[in-house]
């Protein structure tokens, strides 16, 4: 089951001479006194990139989208039949919001935007984009972004739909980029980063949005195993033998319950000549589906449970990209993957699970499932030697109490956080660094095991923070490391907005290759 891809490219042709069903402009919003003359709030502002299209409408193109209701806001689409003025047949003006003070619009703002507004020209074959680039250093994050935008505006699930749907307009097929230049060099490869940081977006996306029948661990890791062969990376998976006879006692107890077996998928990538010496690891949570097991969940949106494999979706995709993109740093990603079922041989409240890395945990809630199959896959990545450990994962509910659907909770060493929040501000995939309190972990200390699962005296309180501090128990001194809790925005139940689809968003698949990225240039 593939999705409709939409394709991308630079174009340097004047935007009103283009041959294209819809030309796409900026405006801002700029408030002011009532007009006395049209009874309009306010007026609008035509972002640069525009000025051909404003000028084959004589002036009059900001009073004629005024009339059509548009405000300027960030991500609102106003379309206007051009009636012969300029080539294309449609004008579609999407709002950045009010205008910057002697700067751009972020990359995030133009990100939106062009994600917004290539959704809503779904059913047109070919679009361009000729919104405000800045020509100086902040030139290439600004391209960036638009690429990643539009293309990720683009994205549809496939999904299963036995008859056509008349109402739904297929994706945009094309989307054409207007810069100054279109063959500079530097510009083209960042459209082809765009592509290949999208690709695996997508990948991840497609993986979430599956149903959950149809990606149960064994196809899950059958699936992640085939497109990580393709793209060129080392690929290992150990099967229930293989993790029984391992050690792996986390992954197995949650993987019991469920007449699908667990497995834990390791893709690897060695940069030519070795790299830099350093050393990252990623970690992805794969539950499935999560019933919560014995301790089971109520049933209201419970259907949403098929994206807590978010995690392990944004691992592995992130490493088809790494696969493309080739930095100079070893990248290992490890995703465990079990479905947490309710039976007669799911995993209990009070049993005593030895751990691949020796400890003994108790559980106290089978809820707290993920944490275990993490546990496990942490330490197999440090005892196979890395120097950075990023993991993420669909933790917790305490995430969305504290932090909301956008922004990912952070927890680890101090460092890393404050660099995984830098990516995420840099890549619109926002997190919030947050403790790993003392007192926390006291509530963990367990009469009959190493740890207990959750901390008992807390109960639901700092439920974010119980997670990061049992994964610490498991991560070796040595290793830098950050746990990226992505509950809320690995998955979005809302409607469209910006470049989220319904359905998974792809966080945090950006975040780890910026992260890579960082690695590989700053150690």
């Amino acid at each position: 089951m593939t999705s409709p891809r939409t394709t991308l490219s630079l174009v340097d042709t004047d935007p009103a001479e283009l041959a294209v069903d819809a030309i796409v402009i900026g405006v801002h919003s700029q408030t002011g006194e009532q007009d006395a003359t049209s009874g309009l709030a306010g007026t609008l502002l035509l972002s640069t990139g525009a000025e051909s299209i404003a000028a084959a409408f004589d002036g009059k193109l900001t009073e004629t989208l005024a009339l059509l209701g548009a405000t300027g806001g960030p991500g609102e689409v106003i379309k206007l039949a051009t009636l012969g003025t300029v080539t294309a047949p449609v004008v579609a003006a999407v709002g950045l919001g009010p205008e910057p003070s002697g700067a751009a619009p972020t990359p995030e703002t133009l990100r939106r935007a062009a994600g917004a507004v290539v959704r809503a020209l779904a059913g047109a074959g070919r679009v361009a984009l000729a919104l405000p680039l800045p020509d100086d250093a902040d030139a290439p994050a600004a391209l960036r972004a638009v690429a990643e935008g539009a293309l990720l505006g683009g994205y549809r699930f496939a999904g299963y739909k036995t008859r056509p749907q008349p109402t739904r307009r297929e994706p945009v097929a094309e989307v054409l980029i207007a810069v100054p230049d279109a063959s500079d060099r530097t510009a083209q490869a960042e459209v082809a980063r765009a592509q290949a940081v999208v690709a695996a977006v997508r990948a991840s996306r497609d993986w979430v949005n599956t149903a959950p029948n149809e990606l149960r661990p064994p196809a899950f890791a059958e699936a992640v195993s085939a497109a990580a062969r393709e793209a060129g990376l080392g690929v290992e998976v150990l099967d229930e033998a293989a993790l029984a006879a391992g050690g792996y006692g986390g992954i197995i107890a949650v993987g019991q319950g469920s007449e699908a077996p667990p497995r834990l998928v390791k893709l690897t990538y060695t940069p030519e000549g070795g790299g830099t010496g350093k050393r990252v690891a990623l970690v992805g949570k794969g539950i499935t589906f999560d019933t919560g097991g014995i301790s089971i969940k109520p049933a209201q949106g419970m259907w949403e449970m098929k994206s807590d494999m978010a995690g392990a979706a944004a691992v592995g995709a992130a490493m088809l990209a790494v696969a493309a993109l080739k930095p100079s740093v070893a990248v290992t990603g490890y995703l465990p993957m079990a479905e947490n079922m309710p039976s007669g041989t799911s995993y209990r409240p009070g049993d005593v699970i030895s751990m691949y890395s020796g400890k003994k945990v108790e559980v106290l809630n089978t809820d707290a499932e993920g944490r275990m199959i993490l546990a496990d896959a942490i330490a197999r990545a440090c005892e196979d030697g890395c120097d950075y450990l990023f993991e993420t994962s669909t933790l917790t509910g305490g995430q969305v109490i504290a932090l909301g659907k956008r922004i990912a909770g952070v927890m680890g060493t101090p460092e890393l956080c404050e660099r995984v929040k830098a990516a995420g501000d840099a890549t619109g995939e926002p997190a919030w660094p947050m403790p790993l309190p003392d007192d926390v972990r006291k509530g963990m200390d367990s009469d009959v095991a190493d740890i207990s699962q959750v901390n008992a005296g807390m109960d639901r309180a700092g439920h974010m923070l119980q997670g990061g501090v049992f994964l610490r128990e498991f991560v070796t001194e040595d290793v830098a490391w950050a746990h990226i809790d992505i509950a809320g925005p690995g998955y979005h139940s809302g409607e469209p907005t910006g470049y989220w689809a319904k359905g998974g968003t792809g966080v945090p698949v950006r975040t780890l290759l910026h992260l890579i990225d960082d690695v590989a240039a700053n150690g």
